[in-house]
């Protein structure tokens, strides 16, 4: 909406929703009129002041948080709002985490992030079996079917969005491994898709996205921070996680995404400030001390130089990375919820053992659909171990060995989901298949 009236554009914001989110672009001459007027209206969040003479118009703003930047290129306040929507979004996007705990007193072991963005709970193997997942499919190698079908389901998510179609067809024409980090910083349908994926643990896209995936690790892996750092980010958090996360301190917390943060301590406490807290939301900073000694494997890595924010100050983790939560406390300046942590290898002693036991189960070398079956059934999850088993079963000759095994197993399967119907039917094609190779053997 474009407005010439001052009076007119204060009262088209005051009949906006509370839950209406704006930003608001002004002149330097309106906006020293209307600011002071609607700067604390809950619908504002972000306020730009395009003008001729910047240095003028920085005098006034200072007194008003709401006032993002006194800009006077069109590109640069282009590129302005575009970093601050991609942060701001960061911020409010729910954080998706599993706990380990090592003591029974230690509270509630997990979280994982429903779409309300209020935690459910689960056990330690969540924590664990997210692990071994994150390890097997980045060893599971990708072929161009799989490719093919990310690009038709996000082809059919975005039918309706001729932009983003048109940058899905950019993807699927020009995407490159070097380019892992550009696009995931690009504000697109690719990280839209893959973070919603691993933010709610949908295993088949992640499945579907483990190539680009494992493109994102070797550009962190070569890029690796040298140095012990420093880092921060905020995030509006749900008052029931923060209780959570108070019953346990000392333990591990595992982060289902990729984790962003940034060097500037000022820029995650601006976006956490100019959120609203609500009764349920409150602004949370991390502060995270990571040394390099100990991303074995899970990096982490400034990635400006490949970011489309090249400006930007930000280091990303590895999706999986695990740190020690070591206190939390409500900074007396700011009211914002303070949660220091350092970041952790897997060989912590109370962790190796258990992530030791379970990797070796399922191997150390390539990874194939058999053996990422086998976890998904031990994971409870039969219908996707099943898909799996078919999706193998459909690449194999018809008279290899193997589809005897893969029978038998999906008759496992079937009887572990309950469908025992299905079970018989999948042990007749067994039996069959042995009787079939016994025939041609005499």
């Amino acid at each position: 909406m474009k407005f010439q009236d001052v009076k007119q554009c204060q009262e088209y914001i005051e009949k906006q929703s509370q839950k209406a989110r704006l930003i608001m672009i002004v002149s330097g001459r309106s906006g020293q009129e209307i600011v002071p007027s609607i700067h604390k209206l809950r619908q504002v969040i972000s306020i730009y002041v395009y003008c001729m003479d910047k240095k003028s118009h920085e005098q006034w703003t200072r007194n008003f948080a709401k006032v993002k930047a006194v800009i006077v290129e069109l590109n640069e306040l282009i590129f302005r709002i575009e970093t601050d929507h991609r942060m701001q979004k960061i911020v409010e996007e729910p954080l998706s985490i599993n706990i380990f705990t090592t003591s029974t007193n230690a509270g509630t072991s997990a979280m994982g992030t429903s779409s309300m963005g209020i935690t459910t709970m689960s056990v330690n193997g969540q924590f664990v079996f997210s692990q071994v997942l994150i390890d097997c499919l980045q060893r599971l190698e990708s072929n161009k079917t799989d490719k093919e079908e990310l690009i038709h389901l996000c082809k059919q998510k975005y039918k309706e969005n001729n932009a983003e179609l048109s940058c899905i067809d950019e993807f699927e024409n020009s995407y490159s491994s070097d380019q892992a980090l550009w696009w995931y910083t690009r504000q697109s349908f690719f990280y839209q898709t893959l973070n919603a994926a691993l933010r709610k643990q949908d295993i088949h896209l992640f499945f579907l996205f483990r190539a680009i995936i494992s493109d994102i690790h070797y550009q962190l892996k070569y890029n690796q921070a040298k140095d012990p750092l420093r880092v921060y980010r905020g995030q509006m958090m749900s008052s029931d996680e923060l209780k959570t996360l108070k019953q346990c301190l000392d333990q591990f917390i595992s982060v289902n995404s990729f984790f962003s943060t940034s060097m500037n301590k000022q820029q995650a406490l601006y976006f956490v400030n100019t959120s609203h807290a609500t009764d349920n939301l409150e602004p949370v900073l991390f502060e995270i001390d990571a040394d390099p000694a100990m991303a074995t494997t899970k990096p982490f890595a400034d990635i400006s130089p490949f970011s489309i924010f090249p400006r930007e100050s930000e280091i990303l983790f590895m999706l999986g990375s695990i740190f020690r939560l070591k206190s939390i406390h409500l900074s007396g300046d700011s009211q914002v919820w303070v949660i220091r942590m350092i970041l952790c290898s897997d060989n912590e002693h109370e962790l190796k053992h258990v992530l030791m036991d379970m990797k070796q189960q399922f191997g150390s070398g390539k990874m194939d659909l058999r053996t990422l079956g086998r976890l998904l059934s031990e994971m409870n999850k039969p219908d996707l171990a099943e898909k799996y088993f078919i999706r193998l079963l459909e690449q194999l000759p018809l008279d290899d060995p193997l589809r005897y095994d893969l029978y038998k197993d999906l008759g496992k399967f079937a009887s572990q989901a309950g469908n025992f119907d299905k079970c018989m039917e999948w042990r007749q094609k067994a039996i069959a298949l042995k009787q079939q190779v016994e025939l041609a053997g005499n």
